[in-house]
Order: structure tokens, then sequence, then C-alpha cells
């Protein structure tokens, strides 16, 4: 077991010793946040104390490199490091005179800085800068912040660290928690590191590589210590049976929609579902009613999933989730209420993050899915502490004034007001049909633009591998997913957008787009191609629309559904009888689903293409041949003959058409339902009247 839980050294001495110092901290820095059992996504800070050359003087001066504000040392680069001048700070330190001067002390932190470097230094400088040892870690490793959770955490830490850290107890990071820090490694020179009470560890050392090996070290005695005297069964054992898998994701798949309906009112939330080993272990669990109310221990990990979680019952119904989330509103309200100073921020958004649900395992949800993720891999990480500390002691959270000063820090506070504004359609969700063809990843890629998730379903699955790690690249893996999907099949088409619910916690766009070609005479049409344009283009049509709407009408938020028809829907041509059909009953197909949904806010558009050839799948091979010897041109002549058929003398690409699914799918045409839209550089025969 000891083999399991300890944490093996990476550290390359070869690649190491081709670095300067600043990439020796970077690489220290980049092993550190590779594992989340050292610390979370975006916690701890990483330093080093080097000598650079002043820019303007050119004398070797000693800069303090620390991870910046908002950095994650796992992923950041040499300029997520925050540089300033140690001399400075250190006139800053003998300015400090009391805790009123604390927020103005990190503004003043903005005179200390090294070479105009306009990456912002983080509150944790101070804690970094005062230690008199040239490389400092500071991480929220699970095992050392179980520790220091416990009721009895010095003792612990005596007991465990035989005095090689000392111990700091709990106090919000800033200059006095930084000059005590840096004052207690100064008065007890045989320290190798220090335990914040409910914080996490810090540790240093004279070289990088001395400081990397000692953080694992520290880690890895506290992970031994607690898994040797941990009481089992841990959380009491188990009180509620976990469901079969299958069954735990069907029931997160019917929940998820609920709660994003009653929580997305002020703004589209994004969700994310786990069913992990630890969850299952501490949802299931006789302790779950006892630890949740207590909330969490680290000042990060609350920071990302509020004051404490709500528990939700497998079962519960619209009925029961209305009283649930509402009893979660009023008691966050009255937190706020008993906490606030004269000078908070007003109340920020009052639903929960994290939703426990006991026998199915953990949902949250938040603006983005990357932080609705993120979110859940911290609540994993209280998770972790919390079965750490109660196995051997009796686990304490934060008081809640001091969890409630830190959630509403007003530096906090300013980081967030500095945000970028979110993008137009932030929080939505979008499943795409068709999705590896070129109207299809055009959409997509202009959804994704409007900051949108965006599913991509498609029955090629080379194509959509293709196309989905391109946009994963380029908009991030958190923005995208692929499906293969077949239109024909009710039961394909069931699970991608079970599928869908399942990765992003809801829907809010359909666009209808997969298809087809099929061109012959009326009297050489068989009963054959017939059928099959008509299952692709109508009854997929319909299967995916049916889909899609059941869940839009049940989150309650309205939506839009947008059907790519064409120009052949409204104006029939010889030679493509099957085709022309199919389209024209997409097209009333959308007007029949926005009569219905037109009471529950759902809006049901259609955009009609017309000879879109770069890009297409329905244009390659035989179609484009057909078309070309009716009239009597070459294949390569296509586009030409369509653009001077056009009134406007203009080709019509896969990013016209994207521009009008974009409108539909937006709050753009939020008063727009049951119309088409053509878009085809003007061809007469297809005007609306």
């Amino acid at each position: 077991m000891t083999q399991e839980i300890t944490l093996k050294s990476l550290w390359d001495d070869a690649y190491a010793a081709s670095l300067d110092e600043p990439g020796k901290l970077l690489y220290r820095s980049n092993l550190l946040g590779s594992d989340l059992r050292i610390t979370n996504f975006g916690g701890g800070n990483t330093s080093a104390k080097v000598m650079n050359k002043d820019p303007l003087s050119g004398e070797d001066v000693q800069v303090l490199w620390v991870k910046g504000s908002g950095g994650d040392i796992g992923s950041m680069k040499l300029d997520g490091f925050a540089t300033l001048y140690m001399s400075k700070l250190m006139q800053l330190r003998a300015q400090y005179r009391g805790l009123d001067q604390e927020d103005a002390m990190v503004e003043a932190l903005g005179h200390t800085i090294f070479n105009l470097n306009p990456r912002a230094p983080s509150i944790d400088t101070w804690l970094h800068g005062f230690v008199p040892h040239a490389h400092v870690d500071h991480v929220h490793s699970d095992a050392v912040i179980a520790i220091a959770a416990c009721v009895d955490q010095v003792r612990l830490t005596e007991e465990i660290f035989g005095g090689e850290l000392g111990y700091l107890p709990w106090q919000r990071p800033g200059i006095d928690l930084g000059i005590k820090l840096g004052r207690m490694a100064e008065e007890n020179p045989a320290l190798k590191g220090v335990v914040l009470g409910q914080h996490g560890l810090f540790t240093w050392g004279e070289t990088a590589k001395d400081c990397y090996l000692l953080t694992l070290e520290m880690i890895n005695r506290a992970a031994v210590w607690l898994d040797a005297n941990v009481k089992r069964p841990v959380f009491g054992g188990e009180k509620v049976p976990a469901l079969a898998a299958d069954a735990r994701r069907a029931t997160a798949r019917r929940l998820m929609p609920l709660i994003r309906g009653r929580i997305s009112q002020g703004a589209h939330m994004v969700g994310h579902f786990t069913d992990a080993p630890e969850v299952l272990e501490f949802v299931n669990s006789h302790s779950l009613s006892d630890l949740t109310p207590m909330g969490t221990s680290c000042p990060d990990h609350f920071l990302r999933t509020k004051i404490k979680p709500l528990v939700v019952p497998a079962d519960a119904d619209a009925a029961a989730l209305d009283a649930l989330i509402a009893g979660y509103r009023a008691d966050y309200a009255a937190y706020y209420d008993r906490c606030k100073r004269p000078n908070s921020p007003a109340m920020r958004d009052p639903n929960a993050v994290i939703y426990l649900v006991p026998g199915v395992g953990m949902i949250s949800f938040a603006k983005d899915k990357a932080t609705a993720r993120v979110s859940a891999e911290f609540y994993v990480n209280a998770i972790n502490v919390m079965r750490g500390a109660s196995g051997v002691s009796r686990y304490q959270g934060l008081p809640e004034q001091e969890a409630f000063d830190i959630e509403y820090w007003l530096l906090e506070e300013a980081k967030l007001k500095r945000l970028p504004k979110p993008k137009s359609m932030a929080g939505r969700v979008a499943f795409i049909t068709g999705g590896a063809g070129g109207i299809g990843s055009a959409s997509a890629e202009r959804l994704l633009r409007e900051g949108c998730n965006v599913v991509l379903a498609d029955i090629d699955q080379t194509a959509l591998d293709e196309v989905v790690s391109g946009f994963g690249k380029r908009y991030g893996r958190d923005m995208v997913r692929g499906v293969v999907m077949d239109v024909t099949s009710e039961a394909a088409v069931i699970a991608a957008v079970e599928y869908t619910v399942g990765e992003y916690g809801g829907l809010d766009v359909v666009v209808n787009n997969a298809g087809i070609t099929s061109a012959a005479a009326v009297e050489d049409t068989t009963l054959a191609m017939w059928s099959r344009t008509m299952d692709i283009l109508s009854t997929g049509y319909f299967l995916v629309g049916r889909e899609g709407y059941r869940v839009l009408k049940a989150q309650g938020l309205g939506g839009s559904m947008v059907f790519v028809s064409s120009k052949n829907g409204v104006a029939a041509s010889p030679g493509a009888s099957a085709y022309c059909t199919a389209k024209a009953a997409e097209i009333h197909l959308a007007r029949c689903m926005a009569l219905e949904g037109a009471p529950m806010g759902i809006r049901v558009n259609v955009v009609n293409p017309d000879a879109v050839l770069r890009g297409s799948k329905i244009w390659k091979g035989e179609w484009s041949e057909q078309r070309a010897a009716s009239n009597k041109i070459a294949v390569s002549e296509l586009e030409e003959h369509y653009r001077k058929r056009s009134l406007l003398q203009r080709s019509v690409f896969p990013e016209d058409i994207a521009e009008a699914v974009c409108f539909f799918a937006s709050d753009l045409s939020a008063k727009s339902t049951g119309n088409f839209l053509n878009v085809d550089a003007g061809n007469a025969v297809s005007f609306t009247r």
C-alpha cells in the first residue's frame, strides 16, 4: 500500500543541467503541478531568488521569481512568473505596521516589479519573499492538508514530522503571515518547512532539486502516516449502495438538465459529472451528513466549490429539486447576512456549485466546462482531506467568518472584475449533426468563437476525430466533444443527445444539418433512393429535433433549434424529387415544432443554403457529376456556374451558412421563430412569398 501512495521523483539531472535558474524553477514547478496529489489546479506557488542584471544600472541584483496571480504551476510557462526586486520587498517589510495595512501593501507590490514584468504578483508573494532561502515551494497536498485540518493539528504536525516542519495557525495570506513565516524560518534554521493550519505545506531548500525532493519527502511522510493510522472503514462505512454504472450515468443525465434549468436564470451554467471511486466512497457513506455542512478547509477549495455542497437524492423530481435549491439559496443568503462587512461586495450567485448524489456521484456546475471540471477536482481534493482528517482525528473546516472573508475579500473581488467580459454564448451548449462536414464544422467554429460549447455528431469517425482534435487545439478540449451517430437510428440519436447532456449538463442549441443528395428523374427514382433520402433528411431531422426538444423542455430555459434545409425546400428542381420533397418536409417540421415550442421559449428556424461546394461532402462524387452533366459543363466549372447564376454574382461558402446558423442560435434572433433565411446569393425562385 505504501508503494501506491508515495510520490516518485521525476527529476532528470541531465535535463536540469541544461537550464538556467529560472528554467529550473519552471521545471520544478511543472513537475510539482503535474500530480493532483501534490497540489490542485491553480493552487500553490513556487519561487526562486535569482541574481539578475538590473536593466537600468547593469548591476547584479537579487530578484524574486514567483508564480504570478492566477497561474497554474503544472501548465505555466516562464512568463507566468512575477519578478520583484528583493531589496524593495524588504523595504516594504520594514514599513509594515499592522493588519490594517494588508490590502494597501498588495497595491504597493507594484513598486517592486523588476524589468517592467506585466505578470501581476499574487497575494502569496510575501510568503515566499521573506523566507531566507533561495527556493521555496508552497503546495496544497491532500495528505498534508488532512493533518492541517484536524482539531489536534499542532500535536500531529510534531508527531509526524518530528520537528523538521514548524506550524503556523490559520491566517489569511498576506504580508503579515509572510513576516511570521519568514521570522519562523530565520529563528529556527534547522526547519525544513512549515505546515499552515487548514491551508497547506511550505518547504525550502538551497537548490531547485533539493526543494523539489524535500516537498515530495514531506508529502510522502504525511501520506504514509495517514495510511498506517486511519480508522477503517473510512467515513464510517457504506450507508447507501452505489447504483450500477449505467444507472449512475442515467440518473446524472436525468438530474443535470433539471438542476441546470433552475440555476441558470442569471447566466447559463455548464455541468460536469464524476463517479470516481473516492467520490462514491464519500457520497455513499455514513459520514456524508456530518461532514458536508462543515465546508472545506483550504481556501482554494472553497473558492472553487463554495462554502458547502448540496446533497440531492437520486430519485429527486422537479418539485423536490425546487425545494432543495430554494433552501440552499436561502441558507447561502443567511450566511452572507451573518458574515458581511460594511464594505463587502454584493452577494454573488447563491446557488450551489457542487451537488452530491448518494448512490450516484457528484455533479458540478459553473460558467464554463473547464471551471465545472476543475471545481469537481477541487472537491475531490476536499474529500481526500476529510478522509484523512476524520480517519485519524476529527475534521474541522475553516471558521465560517474566515471562509466568508476569503470568498468576499475585496482583493478577490477586484480580480473578478478584471476578468474579460463573457462572450455572447458563454455557458451555452450546442449539438450539431453532420458536424465533420463543411457547413457543420463551419457552424461549430462560429459558435465556438462566441464561447459556446459544441458537440459534433457525424457518421464518419475519422473525419469527426480530425475536426474535433483541431477545435480542441484552438479553443480548448473542454469546449468541444465528438460523437459518432447515424441520424437514421433512433437508439443512436437518443444516445448521442444523452451523451451531450452527460458531458455538459444540458442543451441550448440543436443544429440539424446532416445531409445527403440524390438526383434522378421521377421515373428513375427507386424506392431505395427515395427511402434513404427520406430516412436521413426527414426522419433524421425528426429524431434529432425530437430528442433535443425533450431536453430543452425539461430544462425550462428555452433554446434554439436551427434546421439547415435548402433552396430546394422552397423551390422545386427537376431531376431531384426525393431531395426536394425531403427538404420541404424539414421546413414544415420546423414550423410545426416552432408552434409547439413557442410557449416554452423554444425557437425553431431554418437556414436555406444553395450551391455550397467548398468543404461539402454531398458535393463530392456522383452529385457533382450529375449536376455538371445536367448543366452540360465540367465538374471543375460548377462553382463558377452557380456563382454566375446568383443575383449577386457571388459564391456561397460554409462560413456564410455558419453566420446564419449563429444568428438563429444566439439571442440576436430572440424574437424570431418559424422563419427561414435564404443564404444563396440571391435566387428569385426561392424568394419568400
